[in-house]
């Protein structure tokens, strides 16, 4: 999951109190590590947890690597990926095929998030239980583009819907304030985030996960095609910090929230509460059996979703999107 039209999510919208262009540099390079910058697409939020608790417990330092955690609104990992001027980025799955689709070589590498986080929150006691109840209603989205809207189409797609069941009411990220004002009556979150804000105001909801509806290819670590040939050892030494941060994360969540907050500012009080709610909620879309590894029919319902909305013109070769060699 940051506001940019493809970038997914870890926009995750979360309750951070607003962007900021900074990088942050996580550990100092030595001469005997490489620096790496890394895109987050969001500003310092602990869904990054398992990227913090690797970098402080040195495992990417152990595999010759120095990060460089880059929140700047302005940068666009994808682009930069493509281009070669940065290795990696995390990037979500309609955002590789989007790019391919342009002729740019990037290879989704690594899964982090096994499902979208996007769903549709609604008040309970509009009586909204499901996609069909959204029938006339206004439903509220933060733009016409990007993880939202294509989790929405997905949604309806996998409920056997047509796209024009409601009114979509464009009104940036302000769903929690819509909602409680009830200037509409649904509106398009990430999972892992408003639904807990309106809880933690005391408000009942009624929570649809497109994971319920539609398997599709989430967020994760991409490179190119010229690093895979070329430098293998260098995306394997990326990987191998990440899988075993995110594994961590997932086994020790109080050290990976205390891990956050040396990176992540005003984790404490009631914020941290919220947070931490917020955290236990992110970790539940990373686990499985297989950490890191992409389903191909998770690729195959994306293209699907983005053919029908008409943002791919052809399939694509999606066994060219991703790859599982670097796992593992």
């Amino acid at each position: 999951m940051h506001r940019r039209t493809l970038a997914f999510g870890l926009c995750l919208t979360l309750l951070a109190s607003g962007c900021r262009n900074v990088t942050q540099t996580a550990m100092p390079a030595s001469p005997a590590t490489r620096p790496i910058r890394l895109p987050m697409g969001y500003i310092p939020s602990v869904q990054y947890a398992p990227l913090y608790m690797a970098d402080e417990r040195g495992y990417f330092a152990d595999a010759g690597l120095s990060l460089d955690f880059d929140y700047s609104f302005e940068t666009d990992g994808v682009a930069l990926v493509a281009s070669d001027e940065l290795q990696f980025s995390l990037a979500s799955g309609e955002q590789v095929l989007l790019a391919r689709a342009q002729g740019l070589p990037v290879v989704y590498v690594l899964a982090w998030w096994q499902d979208y986080p996007v769903g549709i929150v609604a008040i309970s006691e509009s009586g909204i239980r499901e996609p069909a109840d959204l029938k006339g209603k206004h439903v509220g989205i933060p733009i016409l583009g990007g993880a939202s809207y294509v989790g929405y189409r997905a949604l309806l797609k996998g409920a056997g819907l047509p796209q024009d069941i409601a009114t979509l009411d464009v009104i940036g990220f302000t769903q929690v304030e819509a909602l409680l004002a009830k200037t509409v009556d649904a509106a398009v979150i990430y999972v892992n985030n408003e639904p807990i804000q309106l809880e933690s105001k005391g408000i009942d909801v009624t929570v649809m996960r497109v994971a319920d509806y539609a398997h599709l290819a989430s967020n994760g670590l991409i490179t190119n095609e010229k690093t895979v040939q070329t430098r293998p050892e260098l995306v394997r030494a990326m990987i191998v910090p990440m899988l075993r941060g995110i594994k961590e994360a997932i086994a020790e969540p109080d050290a990976a929230f205390l891990a956050s907050k040396g990176f992540v500012e005003g984790l404490e009080g009631e914020t941290a509460l919220v947070q931490r709610k917020v955290l236990d909620a992110s970790i539940e879309f990373w686990k499985t059996d297989r950490p890191g590894y992409s389903d191909a029919s998770s690729w195959s319902t994306m293209q699907d979703v983005l053919l029908e909305m008409g943002l791919l013109s052809a399939p694509l070769d999606l066994s060219r999107a991703f790859t599982n060699e670097f796992l593992p």
